[in-house]
């Protein structure tokens, strides 16, 4: 695909990532939408996302071209790209892209089976913020020059805080060589914040409430099925009690994941009276994407997640028997 191709004619564009945006959904839509204004000058661009985590907001760049609402003056889109998701997870903005005169949908989950009139999706891709380079780095402007030229820090920063966020600061499986070739690129142009920094501002520090959440979490997780399998779950009076958010749930299971012994990692809490999210990690074992797609969720044979709506007991009981049916057909039992 070209993108500049798929968009020549294009006065308005929309794009937007899933709800409950990570890295990957937020750095893809504004290192796109920030390219898109430049490589389209005439061009109006709406860049959509739900609101998004502190700690990722203080170091992903242009902020303030975020739409945080699903409102936008415009009656109908020439072109609405949905990025790093199918259209049943574009929350409140689904009915834009629905609208649109022109559809597109970038994507690396393999549970997407497109979704648009133009369909970019490889799930072998580490993220869908390693789309839009490839994406960038293949276009020709109308004067004859490479895109590439129009590559920028807030364009990199974006783009890089994604990348890092979906392989884990190129620790997980979906980490390859064109990963690490894309991320070293992307380097070249950060100047206004040190990597490191970066990394660890996104990563590594969290407050004081993430800590004791994270606390609790771990203090009552248990093992079962032999110890290859962790669970914890949060309910919403434990939530309340330390004050904690939704976003204050990030980054717990990939813990619970980094126990000995574990080759799938199981973490819910309580998103409203027995209605559970539910994180799922696996080594590799099990694919966790085709579980949480039976639920309506989806994800990466590693890692995927979905909201379901039960008693926890019941939803571990249901999870682990999906498991336990992967590793039987696995050791041909």
């Amino acid at each position: 695909m070209r993108i500049l191709e798929e968009i020549r004619n294009a006065k308005t564009v929309g794009i937007s990532g899933h709800v409950n945006p990570d890295g990957d959904a937020v750095g893809s839509a504004v290192g796109l939408g920030l390219f898109i204004e430049k490589a389209l000058p005439g061009a109006r661009v709406d860049i959509f996302a739900e609101d998004f985590k502190e700690s990722l907001r203080e170091y992903m760049p242009a902020t303030d071209r975020i739409c945080f609402e699903p409102r936008a003056d415009v009656s109908r889109y020439d072109v609405f790209i949905a990025v790093d998701t199918a259209d049943d997870r574009l929350g409140d903005v689904r009915p834009f892209f629905r609208n649109a005169v022109r559809t597109i949908n970038i994507d690396h989950h393999e549970s997407n089976t497109g979704c648009a009139m133009t369909n970019y999706i490889y799930p072998d891709a580490s993220s869908t913020c390693e789309l839009v380079y490839d994406l960038i780095m293949k276009e020709t402007l109308p004067d004859g020059k490479p895109a590439e030229t129009l590559l920028d820090e807030p364009i990199a920063r974006a783009l890089y805080i994604g990348l890092i966020t979906d392989t884990g600061v190129f620790r997980y499986a979906n980490t390859s060589e064109h990963t690490m070739r894309v991320g070293g690129h992307l380097l070249r142009f950060l100047r206004e914040v040190e990597p490191g920094e970066l990394i660890d501002g996104i990563f590594y520090k969290k407050s004081y409430i993430q800590h004791q959440i994270l606390g609790r979490a771990l203090l009552e997780s248990m093992l079962i099925r032999g110890g290859t399998c962790i669970v914890s779950v949060i309910d919403r009076r434990t939530m309340s009690f330390y004050h904690a958010e939704s976003k204050d749930m990030d980054g717990i299971v990939s813990q619970l994941m980094l126990t000995s012994g574990v080759h799938v990692a199981i973490f819910l809490y309580e998103i409203a009276p027995l209605t559970y999210k539910v994180s799922l990690r696996s080594d590799g074992c099990v694919n966790v994407a085709n579980i949480a797609a039976f639920y309506g969720g989806g994800g990466h044979d590693r890692a995927a997640g979905c909201t379901i709506n039960a008693p926890y007991h019941d939803i571990i009981n249901n999870i682990s028997d999906s498991i336990d049916i992967q590793l039987d057909r696995i050791h041909g039992r």
